[in-house]
């Protein structure tokens, strides 16, 4: 009997974020909606990451409404979000009320497929969320964040799905945020994972050190049933592998595939001429479209890249960019090897740029990276280097337990109050307290704007 194979298309959510830091709007890819619907795609990730914080900072879009009219356009293929656990898709973590409403909210507007991770493997940072996506009748998808360093073994990755399974995750993904994961590495992970549970798995890399491919069809040969992939157009550099290039090569292998081939021309038809609207006004920098490497040594996953390049230009400082990618592992060993996934991704970087920039390392620290060394973001994988935490903690003292359990249980009422009637419903709620500052001038646009409308109406009529 064939095994099957299945797609999950990443080009409205990971390739967008990898290559062109989530600069896509709703007008730039709608009319494409019911070809995607029609492809034969086991899931399409489309909303959570940093696609919820861009469309309120950049793009002028509410992100549940965005999420509202992409399941309009696609009712036939599940739509998928990456959630970062109690982290939401914020910065910090937020108490469980609130993680709550968030997911069940998420369903609500018509997220199918929740994909939850925690960006230190921390499990118990994952547990709300998992609870209340199958509460709600949606997929729970436990992700372990993959990184490669002294503390990270396949024995530990497989306690940890372990864990998930107890906790009743439907499915679990392998995460390989900064594609380092070799062929032989994803063959030993997928199969060890496969001998200890009963659970689909999926498997998420990106093409940034070349290795996608040949990792893909270890992992497949190993027993993956999902892979991540993006349509060829947006694929590549930091984004997925090309998806009509895997459904090629396994259709000849004898894999059983549900895509529709003619359907995929049509989409990477589509997305050319966007690719080509981004090169050409330099969101999508070219930089991010090469294989490197080095990234094996620094581990940097696409977003990330893309988001250190932004800083490094804006202090017109990409002469320095080599020495922030040789000073980010060192960082990352510093803090006890954490994965460089959101939000760690963002601490270490934003770090490793600030010891480069200032001359003197740990000179300038992060109120997120004094965080994180406190407990707040869960236990670290390894052992943080004792002078770093002295530098960064002072006399503070780390915090012991779940820090979920130390918030305000009534943050949503508080939140909902600070608002006031910017705030037109619970969704509105949730994404100033995701976002507190972006959201207020957002939602304070929106209402000028109405404002501004309802005043035209008047005079028309007059």
């Amino acid at each position: 009997m064939k095994k099957k194979v299945q797609f999950t298309e990443t080009v409205l959510r990971d390739a967008n974020q990898s290559l062109i830091a989530t600069r896509m709007s709703f007008d730039d890819f709608m009319d494409i909606l019911p070809a995607i619907d029609d492809a034969g795609y086991y899931s399409v990730e489309c909303w959570g990451g940093a696609t919820f914080d861009t469309a309120l900072r950049f793009l002028d879009e509410d992100p549940w409404e965005r999420l509202r009219k992409i399941k309009e356009s696609m009712p036939k293929t599940k739509l998928q979000m990456l959630l970062r656990g109690q982290n939401l898709l914020g910065y910090k973590h937020y108490p469980d009320d609130v993680v709550r409403r968030f997911v069940r909210r998420s369903i609500e507007n018509g997220i199918d497929i929740i994909r939850i991770f925690d960006a230190l493997n921390d499990i118990r940072n994952i547990k709300v969320s998992v609870e209340e996506t199958k509460k709600n009748g949606a997929i729970a998808s436990g992700a372990i964040s993959y990184t490669t360093s002294p503390v990270h073994t396949t024995k530990k990755y497989v306690e940890t799905v372990k864990e998930m399974q107890k906790m009743g995750v439907d499915t679990v993904c392998i995460k390989d945020m900064a594609g380092v994961m070799s062929p032989k590495e994803a063959y030993d992970l997928v199969s060890s994972i496969k001998d200890a549970v009963d659970l689909p798995v999926s498997v998420h890399t990106h093409m940034t050190t070349g290795l996608g491919f040949m990792t893909y069809l270890k992992a497949i040969e190993a027993g993956a049933d999902i892979i991540d992939t993006a349509i060829s157009s947006f694929s590549g550099g930091t984004s997925q592998p090309a998806t009509e290039t895997l459904v090629h090569a396994l259709s000849q292998l004898g894999y059983e595939l549900d895509i529709k081939y003619d359907k995929l021309k049509e989409i990477n038809d589509f997305f050319k001429p966007v690719r080509e609207k981004f090169l050409e006004s330099g969101g999508l920098d070219p930089l991010v479209l090469a294989t490197d490497s080095d990234a094996l040594t620094y581990q940097i996953p696409g977003g990330m890249l893309s988001n250190l390049i932004s800083q490094l230009k804006m202090q017109n400082s990409m002469d320095r960019f080599n020495e922030v990618l040789e000073e980010t592992p060192k960082v990352r060993k510093d803090l006890g090897y954490p994965p460089l996934v959101t939000p760690m991704s963002q601490m270490v970087g934003v770090q490793a740029v600030n010891n480069v920039l200032s001359g003197e390392r740990y000179k300038n620290i992060g109120k997120e990276l004094r965080s994180y060394v406190r407990g707040e973001y869960g236990t670290a994988p390894g052992k943080i280097d004792e002078e770093v935490k002295k530098l960064i903690l002072g006399d503070e003292t780390e915090i012991e337990g779940r820090y979920a359990d130390t918030l305000d249980p009534d943050e949503f009422e508080k939140m909902k109050s600070e608002i006031g009637d910017l705030a037109k419903n619970e969704d509105d709620v949730l994404s100033y307290i995701a976002f507190p500052s972006v959201a207020e001038n957002y939602l304070r646009k929106r209402k000028e704007k109405e404002e501004r409308q309802v005043k035209y109406t008047i005079e028309m009529i007059d």
